[in-house]
């Protein structure tokens, strides 16, 4: 048995259009911008991955990664770098949590 896509044909067309045409808008644009294309798709594949998930995977999408602002990086970055890093140390915590640390 196969497991559930998380996005249809249409929707990862969708999201692969969104990446190719934001590396492509990134090269003109300033820096700053990187983070919030980035962090965008990070929102739109969590949105369409939440209610094909497990209810631990949703609780984690419901976590910090909800709490990031999809504004370009403030002019004031510490506090933003630090939500950034909680956000990547619970998604690494979760992930240890399902597929168990390698040692």
């Amino acid at each position: 048995m196969t497991a559930p896509w998380v996005l249809d044909e249409d929707d990862a067309l969708e999201l692969l259009a969104y990446l190719v045409t934001a590396a492509r808008t990134q090269v003109d644009e300033a820096a700053e911008y990187g983070p919030m294309r980035l962090l965008t798709a990070a929102h739109r594949l969590a949105e369409a991955m939440g209610p094909r998930s497990s209810a631990a995977t949703a609780e984690a999408l419901a976590g910090p990664l909800a709490d990031m602002p999809l504004l370009a990086v403030p002019r004031e970055r510490t506090e933003y770098v630090e939500q950034l890093d909680a956000t990547c140390r619970s998604l690494a915590a979760h992930l240890s949590a399902r597929y168990g640390a390698e040692t």
